[in-house]
């Protein structure tokens, strides 16, 4: 027999089913907002289909764009005109796949399919002098913040679901077809991390199971 709470729980899937959207590119917005109205040179990590890429590349000079999945990297092309400068390609950033330092990194749900002091390091070499690193990642909740930041979420999800659908067809995000795996860290263990190999660092839980690391290269 369905208990009240299986009931409400289904009704919410069957809602989000009909109403998805990005909770990544929720946040291209807040990125934009840390980084300099002009730039030189970005690189955006695990950049899937390009829409952060495409944002960037409206401020900087030159964006590039690398993912592990080449179907996605084929969709990021298809999507963007070729008088837009950005460029996407595969690769692997723990095996240098970028060329030189960078002004901007961006790096949105993609650490945590990394060994993550390997790709902090990584990353923090993709920066010249100056620059400016932000990550949006994500964490596994396991204090009793977590849970209650994760609790106020779900009605956020669901207001932002009708939000962004209301008034036209539902579309759903892209989709990776390269393996992926769930985070695996806590918050508490992301920021003493991240502290050890980005000094100064600042880091943040937020809403749609999210966090945010912002740095700035001295």
């Amino acid at each position: 027999m369905a208990t009240p709470l299986s009931r409400v729980l289904r009704a919410l899937e069957r809602f989000h089913a009909a109403r998805p959207w990005d909770h990544n590119a929720h946040y291209h917005p807040w990125i934009l907002r840390r980084l300099p109205r002009r730039f030189g040179s970005a690189l955006d990590v695990g950049a899937g289909s390009g829409d952060l890429a495409r944002l960037l590349a409206s401020r900087a000079r030159a964006v590039q764009g690398i993912d592990v999945d080449p179907g996605i990297v084929d969709r990021a092309r298809e999507l963007t005109t070729p008088a837009a400068a950005v460029s996407f390609g595969v690769g692997d950033v723990l095996e240098g796949g970028p060329g030189g330092p960078c002004d901007v990194v961006t790096c949105v749900a993609t650490v945590h399919h990394m060994p993550f002091g390997d790709a902090l390091a990584r990353l923090r070499e993709c920066l010249v002098p100056g620059g400016t690193l932000v990550v949006v990642g994500l964490y596994r909740p396991r204090s009793w913040t977590d849970y209650l930041i994760d609790a106020a979420a779900i009605p956020a999800n669901v207001a932002m679901a009708w939000i962004k659908n209301r008034g036209r067809k539902a579309e759903r995000p892209v989709s990776m077809t390269a393996p992926t795996r769930p985070a695996d860290m806590a918050f508490a263990d992301i920021v003493r991390e991240a502290r050890r190999a980005l000094p100064g660092a600042r880091l943040r839980r937020r809403l749609f199971w999210r966090y945010t690391l912002v740095w700035h290269h001295p």
